[in-house]
């Protein structure tokens, strides 16, 4: 994908937790008989990374190529965001759950939506007028670590087998596009917090139920995606730092707009040779462009390496994609080359 392009790739996971937590159902039949194992055998992946990453570009071609396995997905963007309805050139309204391809779906979850469908599911009339009080909401969202707290609360939601909105129904694969890396690690660490503080009551059980599926590396996988520049990589490995010092675990890493290694160093070595003797302007342009770009990918397998050094997790190549901007047909590439790097052991069989 472009570097700097402000939209990035989704995760996904597979149909949801049960109401009983613990039990697991089975992937669809095409799933299972392509020996599908590690990543898309999960239920519910977190998708972060430093911002201009292309986080959420990653996402969306996760959850692309979980659809093409069979399994129903969804990518859930946060902070009522809709990028991925506008890649998708798809319009519904915001907070619904929209099928974008085949098999694919997205939601935009907004706090405050997400507050109210809370309310009236569990306290019923009262919960409608709390709802629909301003002040109430005012006072609620004002409420440190809330949003949040919501926003993560109807993820898990989605992740349900037995869902609790009304005539929905479950997700084998649900993807978050979830905050930059900081932002990331904390609104993980939301309910655990808030059940914490809580002890008692409804907010307190349903912090541990959210904060019990996230530590659960059966139903839960956190992918950090991070482009091979200095900056992208020094945040990465930070997260990890991050995600260990709270008890969650990096499964993943993802490095995205790799520039292909177009030379090796004698034909380099040759290229720069010739660049003082060539006369013609365009001849010498395409070999200065030629040699920059072949310096730039030098860069980056740098840093590639000093991330591979950094973290104890598989990683996933994906190209740098020379497209004006990132459409349909950009983010099936991506998904293609997904599934090719997922296909080391333990990743996608």
């Amino acid at each position: 994908m472009r570097r700097g392009d402000s939209y990035a790739p989704v995760f996904v996971g597979t149909a949801g937790i049960p109401a009983t937590y613990g039990e697991r159902a089975q992937p669809p039949a095409s799933v299972c008989s392509g020996t599908v194992s590690g990543l898309l055998d999960r239920r519910l992946i977190f998708v972060t990374g430093k911002g201009g990453v292309g986080k959420s570009t990653v996402a969306t071609a996760l959850g692309l190529l979980a659809a093409r396995r069979g399994l129903r997905t969804i990518v859930a963007e946060l902070a009522a965001q809709q990028r991925v309805q506008r890649v998708f050139e798809q319009k519904g309204e915001r907070f619904s759950e929209v099928e974008i391809a085949p098999g694919l779906f997205t939601i935009s979850i907004d706090p405050e939506r997400a507050m109210e469908e809370y309310l009236r599911l569990k306290v019923g009339a009262v919960g409608f007028a709390l709802s629909s009080s301003r002040l109430f909401q005012a006072f609620a969202m004002a409420t440190p670590g809330m949003r949040e707290l919501l926003s993560i609360g109807k993820v898990w939601e989605l992740a349900q087998l037995q869902r609790h909105t009304r005539g929905a129904a479950p997700y084998d694969f649900v993807v978050v596009d979830a905050p930059a890396t900081g932002h990331g690690v904390g609104i993980l660490k939301t309910p655990r917090t808030f059940a914490e503080i809580a002890r008692v009551g409804p907010i307190a059980r349903q912090g541990r139920r959210i904060a019990t599926t996230i530590v659960d590396r059966e139903f839960t996988g956190i992918v950090a995606v991070a482009t091979p520049e200095e900056m992208a990589v020094t945040e990465t490995l930070a997260l990890n730092e991050a995600l260990a010092e709270d008890e969650l675990a990096l499964d993943l890493a993802i490095v995205n707009a790799l520039y292909p290694a177009r030379f090796v160093a004698d034909e380099a070595d040759e290229l720069a040779a010739a660049l003082p003797r060539t006369r013609s302007r365009a001849a010498r342009s395409a070999l200065s462009a030629a040699l920059s770009e072949h310096a730039r990918a030098l860069l980056q397998r740098e840093q590639l390496d000093r991330l591979q050094e950094g973290l104890d997790v598989p990683l996933v190549e994906l190209p740098y994609l020379f497209a004006e901007q990132i459409g349909p047909g950009e983010l099936e590439q991506l998904a293609d080359a997904l599934e090719v790097g997922l296909k080391a052991p333990n990743l996608i069989g």
